[in-house]
């Protein structure tokens, strides 16, 4: 049984507002952080003993990847059957003790600011999924649109009677964190689910997501994504190519007790398991990566739903995919620096550590030490000390991505090779975008800020 919403566990931790220092206090801990990582690459590049450090290292991250390549994930559970009449008792009062039993109540969420183009289809693929009407609400929070959104929500609101819209004012604060923050303590939900104004969702996701919060620990669970219109240049088809990645290692990594993480698009939350964690942060500009740290933080597992997977619009143009992951880039690299005590103090499981540890070095160490390692080799004409490291990411990635494409995509095997060749040369914009980024954060003073990417609102091209 999933829990009831009026009780909520005991927190594992307590997470207060002095723990999110601000943004002066993550400048100095990411001026640290860098001054160390370049420093030690310094040193490992003239002690003579800096080579056995890297061999050390090695061992145990490739002990690491294999388990991670070994694990195999879970079956996830027989989804629920499509409502019939016969679900229904005739009795009033035994159809709704009926339906709390077998059809848990949802709540359904999604942020819009200036989504016209898009909103229209979101809402009406929301109000017509494959769960029984009055067990479901969809809330839309109409973030201060100075399009027609607003008009669009309000056509709809007489059409769909479980929709329910909030119209957020100009001095509204806190971004997409804040408009969640300021309606899911109105909502009814057992079960939270957060979507993009984007977002193409399939008919049948509720019925395959509610049975996996039957498991105790599951605080969350993440839809796989992909890209709709994947086929309309180079660019989006790398992202399907980083979709299908980040689909393999998530589900590797919580096969073997590792880190489950949350993307903001297609996430479902517990509500005993948001009230613990307090909410959405309104200090960040990924809520989702810090709501993923926080949960594991309170003993909360993290799962993943390979089928069916939430569709968004990849982004077409170069300049918008620089914004997009610089945004993610920061985001996902301030969770560290605000949470480090917690992590410090192992307040996560001795196995969720060494995944945190291990995924970071390589998601954000690495790149981090790219140009004072590439710097060093070439005064001391030696190859890079991080070299063998390097070569293990990119075997993981090459690996991951083709596995990841098989998973998710009919397609014949030379057609993932192919795209598997393409993707990873794609992902080496992540190298310039992360080691750019732990600079920038690192010396200069930088307000929250949210580029909004735009939504055209096509539909899938092949």
């Amino acid at each position: 049984m999933i829990d009831s919403p009026k009780s909520v566990f005991q927190p594992l931790i307590t997470l207060d507002i002095e723990d999110f220092p601000g943004y002066a206090g993550r400048r100095r801990k990411a001026a640290f952080t860098l001054f160390l990582l370049w420093g030690t690459t310094v040193a490992l590049h003239l002690l003579s003993w800096g080579s056995w450090v890297i061999l050390g290292l090695m061992a145990v991250l490739s002990t690491h990847a294999l388990r991670v390549l070994l694990a195999r994930p879970r079956v996830g559970p027989t989804p629920l059957p499509s409502p019939t009449v016969e679900d229904f008792p005739a009795n009033a009062e035994a159809t709704a003790s009926a339906l709390a039993e077998a059809w848990p109540y949802v709540s359904l969420l999604a942020a819009a600011k200036n989504e016209e183009a898009v909103i229209q289809r979101l809402v009406t693929a929301l109000c017509h999924l494959d769960y029984p009407s009055d067990r479901y609400e969809v809330w839309i929070i109409d973030d201060h649109s100075t399009d027609g959104t607003a008009q669009r929500l309000q056509e709809l609101r007489q059409r769909y009677p479980q929709l329910r819209v909030l119209h957020r004012g100009a001095n509204a604060t806190g971004g997409k964190s804040g408009a969640l923050n300021q309606v899911w303590p109105d909502t009814q939900g057992e079960i939270i689910g957060v979507f993009d104004a984007d977002a193409q969702v399939p008919k049948d996701l509720l019925r395959h997501i509610v049975p996996m919060f039957e498991a105790e620990r599951v605080g969350a669970v993440q839809m796989q994504k992909a890209i709709v219109n994947r086929a309309k240049n180079w660019l989006t088809r790398g992202q399907q190519a980083e979709m299908a990645l980040d689909t393999y290692f998530q589900q590797q990594r919580i096969a073997l007790g590792g880190i489950g993480e949350l993307r903001g698009n297609g996430q479902f939350v517990r509500r005993n398991a948001l009230i613990q964690c307090g909410g959405w942060n309104e200090e960040t500009i990924t809520d989702d990566l810090d709501l993923t740290l926080r949960l594991h933080f309170s003993g909360w597992d993290v799962d993943f739903l390979l089928h069916p997977a939430v569709e968004e619009e990849g982004v077409e143009r170069s300049v918008a995919l620089w914004h997009q992951r610089n945004r993610w880039a920061e985001g996902g690299y301030q969770r560290y620096l605000d949470y480090w005590r917690f992590i410090a103090n192992s307040r996560l499981t001795p196995g969720k550590t060494l995944d945190m540890a291990a995924f970071w070095l390589i998601q954000y160490g690495l790149p981090t030490v790219a140009l004072p390692d590439f710097a060093m080799a070439l005064l001391r004409h030696r190859l890079p000390v991080f070299l063998p490291v390097s070569g293990l990411a990119l075997s993981l990635s090459l690996v991951g991505m083709y596995c990841g494409l098989r998973r998710t995509q009919r397609q014949p095997h030379w057609a993932s090779a192919l795209l598997t060749l393409w993707g990873n040369l794609y992902m080496l914009h992540w190298l310039l975008v992360i080691s750019t980024m732990a600079l920038r954060l690192s010396v200069r003073p930088k307000r929250l800020r949210w580029v909004k990417t735009a939504h055209q609102g096509g539909e899938e091209e092949g």
